[in-house]
């Protein structure tokens, strides 16, 4: 079964309802705590303009569901619609280089090893293309929303049953699968699903698994997180996209529990920390940021997990995952605002309008910038430069 259902209500209501009825009785005015009044977000102002943030170029595309994340290689951008539109852009101009309409509704975004693409239909099917027109297709036994994976002349798909497939890149044949035990339900969101030199990393439940790309057999099972609580509901800790990975280290977020990074090779957790929240992560050599399912924005030194910066400066807006740049941390809101963050303190740099549909979009890194891209299709880039300009109070 896949679980739906808001991130933020994942913890015990029982214990809350409680709590409200005694705070209520012990002020006297149980009429009136029939409603929670819900937090309001601060307003963020610019103080100290150290970035530029300057749009470059936009582009209208088909929309794009949740799932669906755009592949980037290099300076090419390539787009799976939710109805099967598959479109690439050149990322320094917006130019529309080659579409091609698979005429199938999409389940999952692109897997690609540059020059053959793989996506899962709602069909439960794996279709492989190129530029040209589609390769192969092959029927999948359950739903998959994970991109696969494109590498090593195979293609590898993720199941919301928490099994994996391998598939011969040319023809779509089976070679094996794998599939781990773990609780009832399965989580509605992107699961784990990468090469670290000759292993596939793999996430089942809480755990991150090392696999041999050509059996399928188990390498190392690292726990990122245990399932705790009294009810399925509660025990859910699947490890989300996206990942960072820095060399043979891979570091994963378990929904609403941890956050960790593993060394891929051998398997061992080089350090973890309590996170309650439910994107992924972004990094560089030096920081790894995410954001709390309240808005908190926080940082971890890649080496050590001690707590580089938290934030609160965003808190309590819907926010995307991070995305880290030279520049800062960027990130962006469910009202389509874009803030550009320090990530050695948090301290605001400056902050931009997306102009797009109020949804959460993905934000993908480019040359000398970023782009924004809503699930409406509306895709923004921008450009990053210094600016150094201070403000009047407003």
């Amino acid at each position: 079964m896949v679980a739906k259902f808001d991130a933020a209500q994942k913890k015990p209501t029982l214990h809350r309802f409680l709590c409200l009825i005694a705070s209520c009785l012990f002020a006297g005015v149980i009429a009136s705590c029939t409603s929670v009044p819900k937090p309001q977000a601060k307003d963020v102002l610019v103080t100290e303009r150290a970035q530029e943030i300057e749009p470059t170029w936009s582009a209208s595309l088909a929309p794009f569901g949740s799932f669906l994340v755009p592949h980037v290689s290099g300076s090419l951008i390539t787009f799976a619609s939710d109805s099967g539109l598959i479109t690439q852009l050149d990322a320094r101009t917006g130019q529309t280089l080659w579409t091609l309409d698979l005429k199938e509704p999409l389940s999952s975004g692109l897997g690609s090893d540059g020059t053959r693409y793989s996506v899962t239909t709602k069909k439960n099917q794996i279709l492989t293309f190129d530029a040209k027109g589609l390769l192969w297709k092959s029927a999948l036994n359950v739903q998959s929303i994970t991109s696969p994976l494109v590498a090593g002349e195979r293609v590898f798909v993720l199941m919301a049953d928490r099994s994996v497939v391998a598939m011969d890149g040319q023809t779509g044949r089976l070679l094996w699968t794998q599939q781990k035990a773990g609780d009832p339900l399965t989580l509605n969101q992107k699961g784990v699903l990468l090469a670290v030199q000759d292993t596939l990393i793999v996430g089942f439940s809480g755990r991150l698994v090392g696999l041999n790309p050509l059996s399928g057999q188990a390498r190392f099972e690292t726990p990122i997180a245990v399932p705790r609580g009294v009810n399925d509901l509660e025990r859910l800790v699947d490890l989300v996209s996206p990942v960072y990975r820095f060399g043979d280290m891979v570091c994963v977020r378990a929904f609403q529990a941890q956050v960790g990074c593993v060394n891929a090779q051998r398997g061992n957790l080089l350090w973890s920390r309590s996170s309650n929240g439910d994107q992924g992560l972004s990094g560089n050599d030096e920081a790894i940021a995410g954001v709390q399912s309240n808005g908190t924005v926080l940082a971890w030194s890649r080496t050590t997990g001690e707590k580089v910066f938290e934030s609160d400066m965003l808190k309590y807006r819907k926010l995307t995952t991070p995305l880290v740049l030279p520049e800062g941390l960027v990130i962006s809101d469910s009202t389509g605002v874009i803030y550009l963050m320090s990530l050695k303190d948090g301290r605001l740099l400056n902050k931009a309008d997306s102009r797009t549909q109020a949804s959460l979009g993905t934000l993908l890194p480019i040359e000398g910038g970023f782009l924004y891209a809503s699930k409406a299709g509306d895709i923004r880039a921008f450009r990053l430069s210094p600016a150094n300009v201070k403000l009047k109070a407003q």
